[in-house]
């Protein structure tokens, strides 16, 4: 009366420290925190009992290990395409392979004024992130990203005009504090091949890619005087699209982190509102989320 409709599995966490010495004395290092899952011919596991298809995730994971010492693993797209091609190549069984990595920062330390050769520092809770997806006889799909940049301007934010109704409350402002956490992610086209991953790579182009919407992300938010973060979103990913030649679709998650006036009027009259405003409470939650996705005009979206 049942069948199985749906089966992936693999192994989440493994962490991993790169060490990368180079011929000048300095090193670089690399943190990752990755996860992969198969799909393909397992279904016998689930229905049967029967595991002889199955790559325990222990195995998953020790070739993790073994793909980060025997290849590059910067870029990140290139890493995790090699891991994923691998998984088809050694398992004709397998014809999905999902790898995700997500890169914790570490930034080099400035010592004595200058780049210290081997010290680094954890200076944000951003990271740099990448979903490689190898499918058999249909190449690599590739999503990069950022997560976890927290960032706050103290005006040049507004929202006016919106809809209002016996059910609006919130009172228009052309000043604002405006503070977020960026979540963006931009899908590449699929590449046919590994070796076109690897062209790609050697050409700087993913690195490049990164560094634009990093770029890109913050100069936007903080030039555009903002009348809603649904605008602003929608120009930093027209402005990725024209950047990352490779890229077919942008997709951002901005939260809106809320800093609500105090009125302090009942103290002697003190004016703490408006144009007055100095003292703020940072709210938690309940916030406001924005997303979108921004594709080219011949591109249907779609997710990995």
């Amino acid at each position: 009366m049942a069948s199985l409709n749906y089966a992936r599995y693999g192994k989440d966490n493994i962490r991993v420290l790169h060490r990368k010495r180079n011929q000048d004395g300095t090193q670089d290092v690399t943190e990752m925190t990755v996860c992969t899952l198969l799909e393909g011919d397992i279904a016998a596991s689930w229905t049967h009992s029967d595991n002889a298809n199955i790559v325990a995730t222990d195995t998953q994971k020790q070739t993790t290990y073994l793909m980060a010492r025997l290849h590059p693993v910067n870029p990140p797209e290139l890493f995790g395409s090699i891991l994923a091609d691998h998984f088809l190549q050694q398992y004709p069984h397998i014809s999905v392979a999902h790898v995700s990595i997500v890169v914790h920062r570490w930034a080099r330390m400035d010592v004595a004024g200058a780049p210290h050769p081997h010290s680094f520092v954890r200076d944000s809770d951003e990271k740099r992130v990448v979903n490689a997806v190898a499918r058999r006889d249909k190449g690599i799909s590739i999503r990069s990203g950022i997560k976890g940049l927290l960032v706050l301007k103290s005006t040049g934010s507004q929202f006016w005009g919106f809809h209002q109704d016996e059910y609006t409350r919130l009172p228009e402002t052309w000043d604002r504090i405006l503070s977020t956490e960026v979540e963006a992610g931009w899908n590449w086209k699929a590449l046919p091949t590994l070796d076109e991953v690897k062209k790609e790579s050697e050409a700087g182009v993913f690195d490049q890619a990164w560094n634009d919407a990093r770029k890109i992300t913050l100069e936007t938010f903080a030039t555009e005087n903002s009348p809603s973060v649904q605008n602003t979103m929608y120009m930093m990913s027209e402005k990725i699209l024209a950047a990352a030649k490779g890229v077919e679709t942008v997709e951002y998650s901005l939260p809106n982190k809320h800093y609500f006036e105090i009125d302090l009027s009942w103290f002697k009259g003190l004016k703490n509102t408006g144009e007055d405003a100095e003292v703020y409470a940072p709210q938690s939650d309940p916030n406001g989320l924005i997303q979108c996705t921004v594709a080219r005009k011949d591109v249907t979206p779609s997710k990995l």
